[in-house]
């Protein structure tokens, strides 16, 4: 839904969702299924009436849990069975990550996959018995109809309680028990790269890029490991593998050809069909694998689709109170993928039958199409090849390309648009501000540094709880549910680079005090992060969050934003508990590395060598500037402060004062000191520190 749509709830079938913040749950809130949310009321009726709960988990932009919803919650004799048998609850994944992860791995051991919509049948005291993901309303598929599985609950439930309560005390008693994963002492050597790597190579799709078979994510963060390990080895296989998949990525139809983005996965391995629904953090992780790409490479294509990305942010997902919204929908006008499919006539019609032939040709649009009769735009060739045999110029072939693009986007622009999700949730919107931060700073683009700029004080200012604390998230003026892990970690991390892209020291004190509350989040047997606090509502279980997922996990962003943090500061305590972590998942990391790539990225951090460039002067700053955010240093750490405001002043430190400690310079000139490692140059001057970047 947009920002300024409501699904309707009005009416006699109206439920306890009503007054939800959560577009997903207010799109179930005239359901004739007696919803409730996770709250005292609803946990408190299920120990009264001694009813089991059924507990469906899902997200307002997942398209097989509006199917669900329209087969079985709509349907009113199913409705019928669950009110009258059980305590419904329904959870938004995203407003609600600790009840999700914990059910999710319920759902995982019982079935050995996962997924939403997540289903889940729990005894009144917490306790998972039986779970699922979709069920269709009549058995399908080799699966049971989700009248089928209801009765069968009722049955166990009602005839065999005994069997129940034992496989739900069991089951639970697996959920408390800590990962298999130990720490490690091999966490910080390279070698723990270089299997991380090798494991990558084994799964990795030479034709197509990518890793596995289909369906086919994007796994950014393994994408920046590999960036990092070319960087840090020269293996050109690396470079290959994160170069190859990002430009095959580019070209599928994963890739919003015309507004720019990218959906959340292909349903192929080729990288054609999406899934068609577009989630921030997705975006917010590819931009910053694209920027980086560009970096390494140079290849202008790379940076022009981190720019679509960031420009599809900032025009479709940007609340006007600054922060950024969290998910567009598959679905519009009832089918999946609807805004984005293109027939030849529809683009004749915009563009002429010359020009409409030409974008046919390089978008793969046909007659029979490539979904469901229509075509989703993809460059099933180059643009190079695509030129030779048309005889065009490229640069006039992608100049006439563009215009048509532009062209078919105001006409799209004018479809019913796909349901958005616009609550604001912290730790995505971190992520978005760290990839704004830095690509504003890597493309000099201000529109890019502004925005992350609005969505940290905005953050800081308004998502907060009534006690002052950092909230989880935040809609149509609303702040609610207090900072998980991963939001203190993501948006500290955020507010690093958005202090590099600026040099406003106001937002590295800010990114201290979230790190500061994000030590009390440690697992102190482990090392590990907890998702939770002691300050959280306690579930059946407090898992340490050691892997990663479609977005970075507590312990592995914990650990990057501290070593970071540690190297700005000088602070050891943060670095000590960046060490602990990234040992905390070491055995993870050489059996499975595609569970903790962002671990391996602090760990790569960690290991060094550290670039530090400190910066004192005003004048003739920006070459110096430019030539050190124009080249890939994934190790690096830039501060500056004019002559003034370099002193150090005895009682009253700032975080980065250690790094200008005895470290002067004039108003008329640049001074640049630089240290690699534990190795540091004279200070250098105007051309001198210029040269020194620009060749070092």
């Amino acid at each position: 839904m947009r920002a300024d749509q409501e699904p309707a709830t009005a009416g006699p079938t109206a439920n306890r969702l009503a007054d939800a913040t959560s577009p997903y749950l207010l799109q179930h809130a005239a359901n004739p299924v007696c919803w409730q949310p996770w709250d005292e009321a609803s946990l408190g009726q299920a120990i009264r009436e001694d009813k089991p709960i059924f507990l469906s988990v899902g997200y307002s932009a997942c398209h097989w849990c509006h199917v669900m919803a329209h087969e079985s919650f709509e349907d009113p004799v199913t409705a019928e069975v669950l009110n009258a048998h059980f305590v419904n609850i329904k959870v938004d994944r995203e407003e609600r990550p600790d009840i999700d992860s914990v059910y999710m791995t319920a759902v995982q051991l019982l079935t050995g996959r996962g997924g939403w919509p997540m289903s889940v049948f729990l005894t009144p005291k917490l306790e998972p018995f039986f779970a699922g993901t979709y069920w269709p309303p009549e058995p399908r598929m080799g699966m049971p109809g989700f009248r089928q599985v209801l009765a069968a609950v009722i049955e166990a439930w009602t005839q065999r309680r005994e069997a129940v309560v034992r496989q739900a005390d069991a089951l639970t008693a697996a959920l408390a028990r800590p990962p298999a994963a130990a720490a490690s002492p091999a966490a910080l050597s390279e070698d723990l790269l270089d299997s991380a790597v090798a494991g990558l190579g084994r799964s990795y799709d030479r034709r197509h890029g990518g890793f596995g078979a289909a369906p086919k994510f994007p796994h950014p963060m393994d994408l920046r490991l590999l960036l990092r390990t070319f960087a840090r080895s020269g293996r050109q296989a690396d470079l290959e593998m994160a170069t190859h998949t990002l430009r095959c990525m580019a070209a599928g139809g994963i890739h919003d050809h015309l507004g720019g983005g990218f959906a959340r996965y292909s349903v192929d391995d080729r990288w054609l069909v999406p899934h068609f629904e577009k989630m921030l953090y997705d975006n917010a992780l590819l931009a910053t694998a694209y920027l980086e790409a560009w970096l390494v490479s140079g290849a202008e294509s790379f940076a022009a689709t981190c720019r679509g990305i960031l420009d599809y942010l900032l025009r479709d997902m940007t609340d006007p109170e600054g922060g950024l919204w969290s998910a567009e929908d598959a679905d519009s006008e009832g089918e999946e993928g609807r805004f984005y499919v293109w027939s030849p006539a529809e683009i004749e019609a915009v563009l002429g039958p010359d020009e409409a032939r030409l974008f046919c040709e390089a978008f793969g649009v046909t007659p029979s199409g490539n979904f469901e009769g229509r075509s989703i735009l993809n460059l099933p060739q180059s643009i190079e090849r695509l030129s030779a045999s048309r005889g065009i110029v490229a640069a006039e072939l992608s100049h006439r390309l563009a215009g048509a693009r532009e062209k078919l986007l105001a006409i799209r622009a004018k479809r019913v648009r796909p349901g958005i999700d616009d609550k604001v949730l912290v730790a995505w919107n971190g992520l978005a501000i760290d990839s704004l931060a830095r690509a504003g700073a890597g493309f000099e683009e201000p529109r890019y540094v502004e925005a992350a700029r609005r969505a940290a004080d905005f953050l800081l200012a308004e998502c907060r709880d009534a006690e002052g604390r950092l909230a989880h998230q935040w809609r149509r003026g609303r702040a609610s549910g207090l900072a998980f892990a991963d939001d203190l970690a993501c948006l500290a991390n955020g507010l690093v680079s958005l202090y590099e892209a600026t040099f406003d020291e106001r937002w590295i004190a800010a990114a201290c005090d979230l790190a500061d509350r994000l030590l009390a989040f440690v697992d102190p047997e482990g090392g590990g992060f907890h998702q939770t606090s002691p300050e959280h509502e306690r579930l059946i279980v407090r898992r340490t969050d050691l892997t990663d997922n479609a977005t970075p996990g507590a312990t592995g962003m914990a650990a990057t934003t501290l070593a970071r943090l540690a190297a700005f500061t000088g602070r050891n305590a943060y670095r000590a508990a960046a060490e602990r972590a990234v040992a905390a998942v070491a055995d993870f990391a050489l059996q499975a590395p595609a569970a903790v790539p962002q671990s391996l990225l602090a760990v790569d951090w960690l290991l060094g060598p550290l670039e530090e460039c400190v910066i004192v002067g005003d004048a003739g700053r920006e070459p110096l500037l430019r030539a050190i955010r124009g080249r890939f240093r994934p190790r690096s750490l830039t501060v500056a402060r004019n002559p003034a405001e370099a002193a150090v002043a005895p009682g009253s430190p700032r975080p980065l004062d250690h790094l200008f400690l005895d470290r002067t310079g004039s108003a008329e000139a640049v001074t640049l000191y630089r240290c690699v490692g534990a190795t540091c140059q004279p200070p250098l001057r105007d051309d001198a520190a210029l040269t020194a970047m620009t060749t070092g």
